[in-house]
């Protein structure tokens, strides 16, 4: 299977947990409706449903303090732009988890995956991961072979659950995909390891004849 492999880079991004509602939890690489999001903005497309292999990772991590203005539900009180007076729970000072030095690797296969490098080259709109000052950086996309694979790299790939058994490897449920209307997602269980995994048996895997590393593909 032919596939086009793009590296993309952000200095610094930050993944709010949203499992965790009123709690500043960071997640430790972007869930996959957020790089279908990214994908999107490329494009131009309202979404990107392709399936796509990723693997992700971040150079280090920190916590700042960031004001949040809570907005009413109702949209009351428009001389405030509908944000909650300070007296009944208005603005308050949180920390914000963020990484820096994320790195993200996609494979795109088929004639999508070739329609998206090329938007890539001239981007639709802003590419950005997780909030809008959270810019990204692509470098040139390279056309790679996937081989199916019994044994591969798996270093930092996002995998389905069960799909090898590096001890490294943690389980966790993120957004597979996000509807255009933003009211629904589908969620699912991902293996991902926070170290550098190298050769392992893999099941389900495809191996980048290049790098040897192995990729699964991901749907929507």
């Amino acid at each position: 299977m032919t596939a086009w492999r793009v590296e993309l880079r952000a200095p610094v991004a930050s993944f709010r947990d949203p499992l965790f509602p009123g709690i500043s939890r960071g997640l430790p690489w972007p869930p996959p409706s957020t790089v279908r999001g990214l994908l999107a903005a490329a494009t131009g497309r309202p979404a990107e449903l392709l399936a796509f292999g990723m693997t992700a990772g971040s150079e280090g991590s920190g916590v700042d303090a960031e004001t949040y203005h809570p907005v009413a539900a109702d949209g009351r009180n428009p001389a405030v732009s509908g944000r909650v007076r300070a007296g009944k729970g208005g603005m308050t000072i949180r920390d914000r988890p963020f990484l820096t030095g994320v790195h993200l690797t996609l494979w795109l296969p088929g004639p999508d995956g070739e329609r998206i490098a090329r938007a890539l080259r001239r981007p639709r709109w802003p590419l950005r991961l997780g909030r809008s000052q959270d810019l990204v950086h692509p470098r040139p996309a390279v056309r790679t072979v996937l081989h199916p694979a019994e044994r591969a790299v798996v270093d930092h790939a996002v995998a389905p659950a069960g799909a090898h058994r590096a001890p490294s490897a943690l389980v966790h449920r993120m957004a597979a995909s996000t509807s255009p209307d933003r009211l629904t997602n589908r969620w699912a269980d991902y293996l991902w390891c926070d170290a550098p995994t190298g050769p392992r048996a893999v099941h389900g895997a495809l191996r980048d004849a290049e790098t040897g590393q192995a990729v699964w593909l991901l749907e929507p």
